[in-house]
């Protein structure tokens, strides 16, 4: 830390954002589910922290409750652009993933005290992506209330003071968001083992084309969704039913060389999930949804846009990974 009293504010503001960026990505990721807008809204957060809008960060209030206020505002007052730019997407729009860690181990990202407890199955560092998709269908407050109580587990007090709400009102809108959530999505914790069984089972079915054994692994309402972006060859509706979406699944596996792709087994947002790889350049991330027994696919979802895997890198050696 310098020594000259006219820099020690701004040097502690960044030292201290550095502490909590980690909390505010995952905050704000889970808030518009694009790393770029995520990215962006951390720079307008940084920025506003360390020309003082936080207040003194030498200051013994809550500094992560301070920082969080300006994030997630910063987040709202962006989501006219996010929204306004999602209606011109070619096609079905799906969160970026986010890829971390491979096995069906908590990921390496994960805190050691999170239980998902808050939400079953979910993860302290993101939402799923089955989660994020109906989190699409929520206006934006009611979105950050979801994020912050439901995911992330701050009481309705704290949320009120991060939104400038009352706590009566955070109560209400958090009541409506998981009144949707919950009518739209089932929510249980999937066991990691079985979840990466049942991904490992359901690719080489799709890879091999086995109507078959896909046909076995989808539940007969299972619904697909393709985010291509209009970039690649992507289906512009869900695709709904045991028999359409197998037959969907083999058209995609029929366009592919199945030797000229390299499968991996990594964790998106938080799942156990496949990333496939075309040689040194990432393919498609698909991430699945189970039944309760966990002996079905319910929901899949692809992403395949380029700009969407630009961040998706393939692991250092073969040795480290169960590549396919």
């Amino acid at each position: 830390m310098s020594d000259d009293p006219a820099e020690l504010p701004v040097d502690t503001a960044t030292r201290v954002f550095a502490v909590h960026r980690e909390l505010l990505f995952s905050v704000v990721y889970s808030m518009t589910g694009s790393v770029s807008d995520t990215e962006d809204v951390l720079q307008d957060t940084w920025l506003a922290w360390v020309d003082g809008e936080g207040g003194d960060v030498r200051a013994g209030s809550d500094l992560c409750a301070r920082l969080l206020r300006i994030a997630v505002g910063r987040g709202l007052a962006r989501q006219t652009a996010i929204r306004s730019s999602r209606a011109a997407y070619v096609g079905l729009w799906l969160p970026e993933p986010l890829v971390t860690g491979p096995g069906p181990e908590a990921p390496a990202a994960l805190p050691a005290d999170t239980d998902g407890s808050a939400w079953p199955g979910l993860r302290s560092e993101s939402a799923p992506m089955a989660l994020m998709v109906v989190l699409e269908t929520l206006p934006p407050l009611e979105r950050a209330v979801f994020v912050l109580n439901e995911v992330f587990g701050y009481p309705y007090a704290e949320i009120g003071q991060i939104l400038g709400r009352h706590p009566g009102t955070v109560r209400q809108l958090a009541h409506q968001a998981r009144e949707h959530v919950q009518a739209r999505r089932p929510h249980y914790p999937a066991d990691p083992q079985v979840q990466q069984r049942l991904t490992e089972r359901f690719i080489a079915a799709a890879m091999a084309g086995d109507m078959a054994a896909l046909l076995e692994l989808l539940a007969p309402d299972v619904t697909m969704w393709t985010d291509g972006g209009g970039k690649v060859r992507s289906a512009l509706r869900p695709v709904a039913g045991r028999e359409r979406v197998a037959r969907s699944l083999s058209g995609y596996a029929a366009s592919h060389s199945p030797h000229g792709l390299d499968v991996h087994y990594r964790h998106v947002n938080g799942d156990p999930s496949a990333v496939v790889f075309d040689g040194d350049s990432p393919y498609a991330v698909l991430v699945m949804d189970l039944s309760a027994p966990g002996d079905q696919v319910t929901g899949i979802y692809l992403v395949t846009n380029p700009d969407k895997l630009s961040r998706v890198v393939p692991p250092p050696s073969p040795d480290t990974d169960q590549g396919r």
